[in-house]
């Protein structure tokens, strides 16, 4: 890959020397503008409004046109002496989470290249802090004449650069929000829940342009003089009308379950009976009797055991009261001790 820009990335006290190249590539097909009765191509020429005449690319400058209309000449001696110290160094000024980049200051990705052999050992040192501290670097770097804001982070075992607009160049979401006064049902966002589980994930190496390779179609078609093939035309999904919320998502939701099932061939899809009241009714009941059936074999049996039980005690209390009675009248039958007297 072409690098774009050589430099070095500043470390603390250590130099990384560094090329930039363009992680992106643009795959747009582009169009030229045409006179239309004879396809000829239209194009633009620099020309002078004070003269009315074209301009060569050599006598053509810089300026900045101010409040009033006035055009203030800047010739690149003007920008030259301007204190730019980034303007061959990423300089990193500080390490932050990944979370605290707010995803709307991001712009044009590069991959930073180790510059010689001798830049492999700092650039190493570099990539493996990142991953280490599960940070990324926020820098500052000039390219094509002015000085930027950018984000290091590790993609894979290189260096990425993103970058990053500056705070003050974020707009504020004014008046972009629905100014009425809108409640969402909990069943809705059931219904929202549903169809985002039904979509599932997606594997981002899967996703094209449609359109692109339609128009490469169409393209191809007429350069060989056939006629291009139709194509079935999408709904545009209501065109801002108003529809009804609930039936949307029900919808959605069935439409999405049944391009999942259709898209798992060969797999089993467990159903799930729903029960009938009636049958739900039946079967309660017959736990019910079951449980009542139960709990009067116990009772019963309690009861039967119950006389058993209290026979048992009175023959032990009967039995008791003989064994007393017998000690008592072996002790009136003992003959009392005379007293010996004396010849």
């Amino acid at each position: 890959m072409r690098s774009i820009w050589n430099g070095a990335i500043s470390f603390g006290l250590v130099s990384i020397p560094i090329k930039l190249v363009n992680a992106t590539e643009n795959h747009s097909i582009s169009f030229r503008q045409i006179h239309l009765e004879d396809g000829g191509r239209i194009r633009y020429h620099k020309v002078c409004e004070l003269e009315d005449k074209e301009i060569p690319n050599d006598e053509i400058g810089k300026g900045y046109e101010d409040a009033d209309g006035s055009i203030i000449p800047i010739t690149e001696d003007d920008l030259a002496q301007l204190p730019i110290p980034t303007a061959k160094t990423i300089e990193i000024v500080s390490f932050v989470p990944a979370e605290r980049i707010d995803p709307l200051q991001m712009g044009t990705a590069y991959y930073l290249q180790a510059n010689g052999v001798p830049a492999a050992k700092p650039y190493t040192l570099l990539r493996e802090a990142l991953k280490r501290s599960n940070k990324v670097a926020i820098a500052k770097f000039a390219l094509r004449g002015r000085e930027r804001l950018g984000m290091l982070r590790v993609v894979d075992d290189v260096i990425a650069m993103h970058g990053l607009l500056w705070p003050d160049e974020i707009r504020a979401p004014e008046d972009v929000a629905p100014e009425s006064h809108v409640t969402v049902r909990d069943a809705e966002l059931d219904l929202a829940d549903a169809l985002m589980d039904t979509l599932g994930e997606v594997d981002m190496d899967s996703l094209h342009d449609d359109y692109r390779d339609a128009v490469e179609e169409m393209i191809e078609s007429k350069a060989s003089g056939t006629e291009p093939a139709e194509t079935p035309k999408k709904s545009d999904g209501g065109g801002g009308k108003v529809i009804d919320l609930m039936s949307a998502l029900e919808s959605s939701v069935r439409a999405a379950k049944k391009a999942r099932d259709e898209g798992e061939e060969g797999e089993d899809v467990a159903e799930v009976t729903e029960l009938s009241s009636r049958s739900r009714t039946k079967k309660s009941t017959a736990k019910k009797s079951a449980a009542t059936k139960k709990t009067a074999a116990k009772k019963s049996t309690a009861k039967k055991s119950a006389p058993a039980k209290k026979t048992a005690v009175a023959k032990k209390t009967t039995a008791k009261k003989s064994t007393s009675s017998k000690k008592t009248t072996s002790a009136k039958k003992k003959p009392t001790p005379r007293k010996k007297t004396s010849a």
